[in-house]
């Protein structure tokens, strides 16, 4: 949806280039203002690698930086639409450094951190690109906070932080498995540590009760249990835990009116 929007947005920034144009030098052998309009209807056909053709051939051929600017962003774009996302991100950076005073400037960071999030794999793959998509949405953010490209970021950048966050879960489970205690805990802790914020952290905070008490550190196990308990009283990790450490408890269905006593007889077992 918000490709659809960023689309518009173009075309209604850039159409202007279009039209009413200005007196340029009529002996050039190739008219950038024809080139851009033969790109542009390219575009609006979704013949991408064409119009991305077209609006590099404009871009060299435009006497005014502006347009010159415009053709630049379209022909990255462009690229980006079938794809190509290396060769655009190429570009955009050409781009930012070549023309540094474009108002359009944001479009062409922004895009760039839409690819590299569009790049990204499943928890179980490569983790480098999700570190790099979270470098450069937190580059954009502290740049640009205020715009409406930042709220889409934000959102992207919690979904980021639950896949690393996933990552790190999938990674202890494993070492739990292999009974690889001190290496599961660290990533558990890294949970704690780095994405508290993600949906993940009780999972983390449950683990880390389990490991703890199986390893017969029954202090540590409360610990966790306690802070588990007192921020999400009401959730099924929780549940667990207290079952793990009162045998005799059963896992009832959840009831609003006992929810106060259940969670006054958990603080008491962990005290």
């Amino acid at each position: 949806m918000f490709k659809h929007i960023l689309i518009f947005l173009f075309l209604i920034t850039l159409i202007s280039c279009s039209k009413d144009k200005p007196i340029y030098i009529e002996n050039e052998k190739i008219d950038p203002y024809k080139v851009y309009k033969e790109a542009f209807s390219a575009f609006e056909k979704n013949e991408f690698f064409f119009a991305n053709k077209k609006f590099e051939e404009a871009e060299l051929n435009f006497l005014i930086s502006e347009y010159a600017a415009k053709a630049s962003l379209m022909a990255s774009f462009s690229l980006y639409m079938i794809n190509f996302y290396d060769e655009a991100i190429i570009n955009l950076e050409k781009h930012i450094k070549k023309y540094p005073a474009d108002k359009n400037i944001i479009y062409a960071e922004y895009l760039i951190c839409l690819i590299y999030f569009e790049q990204i794999n499943d928890e179980k793959k490569d983790i480098e690109p999700l570190m790099l998509s979270r470098k450069k949405i937190n580059l954009f953010l502290k740049k640009y906070e205020n715009t409406e490209y930042a709220f889409d970021l934000k959102f992207k950048k919690d979904l980021i932080e639950n896949q690393l966050a996933a990552k790190e879960i999938y990674i202890a489970n494993y070492y739990i498995k292999t009974q690889a205690w001190t290496a599961a805990i660290k990533r558990f802790k890294n949970v704690l540590d780095n994405y508290s914020n993600t949906e993940f952290i009780e999972e983390a905070l449950f683990r880390l009760v389990e490991i703890h008490y199986y390893l017969g550190l029954e202090g540590e196990a409360k610990k966790y249990a306690a802070t588990l308990g007192y921020n999400y009283n009401s959730s099924e990790w929780f549940q667990m835990s207290y079952k793990l450490l009162n045998k005799d408890y059963k896992i009832p269905k959840p009831k609003s009116k006992d929810r106060k006593k259940f969670l006054e007889r958990f603080i008491e077992l962990i005290k």
